[in-house]
This record gives structure tokens, sequence and C-alpha cells, in this order.
């Protein structure tokens, strides 16, 4: 394969240990040209659904390159430990469910293989940080133009681990569904898309509280909540001036419910 300059990294590893720094250290060592993009290492510990939604809404704007995600409770377990080729880059990480919606976004996958021959990993591999001695080397081998089916075993697609798809109905008043994320600004992103705001009147209740339905932040009065489509293309419960989630007392993984509701 033509070699790429560029990986990106999605972990739960956090800031206040070395464990990132390591990893760039290992991709360091065998591709010292390599650009590292870090995409965030604050996803909650062990949080897949989080990692996946991060990972799925960056990399349609990163570099054609290697994106790493190592959001792993299961390190290792059993779980497979796979590259994903699609249209649009490559995704190392393990199946568990946090690289699939990424490779949609990529464009689908085309082919996946399971990390296992020895070349491609460190020579001594712990059971507690695959980051560093599976993951970091294999995206290290791929930049530099490595072919994924060298690093083990085809993979059928079908049979990799995916999550559940999030809550998302229409009802008759308006629409229910899942807390995906919730930003740095306290802003709710929900797994809806921006058609179920259309038919949605300008004043809106969300969870019972009253909102408005907006473009911009400042929308709503100060302290007020909106309804909008974010930068992600969903429909997000922002406040202006506040933080939402603040408000609605709610973690990903809850519902929401967004209804019309009638002046007066």
């Amino acid at each position: 394969m033509t070699p790429t300059p560029w990986i990106s990294l999605t972990t739960d590893y956090g800031l206040t240990d070395g464990f990132v720094a390591v990893c760039h250290g290992v991709i360091g060592r065998i591709a010292p040209a390599a650009r590292v993009l870090d995409v965030t290492h604050l996803v909650p510990p062990g949080d897949v659904r989080r990692g996946a939604a991060v990972l799925a809404q960056a990399v349609p704007h990163l570099p054609y390159g290697v994106h790493v995600a190592v959001v792993d409770p299961g390190v290792g377990t059993a779980r497979r430990a796979v590259a994903l080729v699609t249209p649009g880059g490559l995704l190392v990480g393990p199946d568990n469910g946090v690289l699939p919606a990424a490779a949609r976004a990529l464009g689908g996958i085309t082919s996946a293989v399971e990390l296992t021959a020895p070349g491609w990993l460190a020579a001594e591999v712990s059971d507690t940080f695959h980051g560093r001695d599976v993951f970091a080397p294999v995206a290290a081998r791929l930049a530099l133009g490595g072919r994924p089916a060298d690093a083990g075993p085809q993979v059928d697609p079908a049979t990799l681990v995916t999550l559940p798809a999030p809550v998302s109905r229409r009802e008759a008043d308006g629409f229910t569904a899942e807390v995906l994320t919730v930003d740095h600004f306290g802003n709710v992103q929900l797994a809806a898309g921006a058609d179920l705001l259309t038919s949605l009147p300008d004043v809106v209740e969300v969870a019972g509280r009253p909102a408005v339905r907006g473009r911009t932040f400042g929308d709503a009065p100060a302290g007020e909540l909106l309804v909008l489509v974010d930068s992600a293309g969903l429909v997000a419960v922002a406040r202006n001036g506040g933080r939402a989630v603040d408000l609605l007392g709610v973690a990903p993984g809850a519902l929401v419910t967004v209804r019309g509701r009638i002046r007066g």
C-alpha cells in the first residue's frame, strides 16, 4: 500500500499517566515521519459507545490515514484485535464495537484482518496494554505502507461486533431519542437526524422543560434551552450561556423526548 503520514489516536487513557506518550513513542520509533493527531484521550473509561460516537464524528474531517481507537475494557480477553480497510482510511482497534460506525462514516468496510502476525506486534505483548504492544505498532507499520493482509488472517466483516442502534423514534407530537454524547460545553447530542426537527414549532418542550427551536446558541434567551442541529448534523439540546446537561440531568444512554409546545 501507499505510505500515509497520518495516524490518529482516540482513547480513554486520560492525561495523568504516561500511556498516551508511550503510544506516541512506539509509533515514533517505527515510523518517525508519521504525524499523529490526538482526537481525544478523555473518553470515559471503558465507554465503548462514547468512543465509537466520537471517532465516527471525527474521522470524516481527518486526513486519509490510520485511525486508532483504544477504548478496550476487554483487553487481554478473547476479543479480537482488528484492522479495517475502508475507502476513506484504515481503522485499528479492538473488535468490541468501537470501530464500525467510523468505518461506515469512511465509506464502509472493504476488508478486515485480525492482528496476529508476530512481526507486526511488539516482541512481548502485555495482557493489559494492547495500545502499546498491538495497536500502535500495527498503525505505524500501516503508515509505512504495510499491507493489512500481512498483519493477520482475513475476518468476515459480518462477524465484527457492532453496538445496538441508538433509540430514535418519531412520536405523534415530536420524537424520542437516546443521548449519544454530552460535550465539554454541556450540550446534549441526541441520536436524531435534522429531519425530526423540521415538523416541530418554534416553541417546544425538552423532557418537559420549555425550549425553543433555533439555529444558533443565541436564538434562546440567556440561560434558556434550545434545540438545534449541531455540527455533526444531529439534534442537540443546548443552553444559551450555560450547560443544558445541568438542567436536564441526563447522561449518555438516557432517553429524551422533544415535542411541540402549545403557547399560552
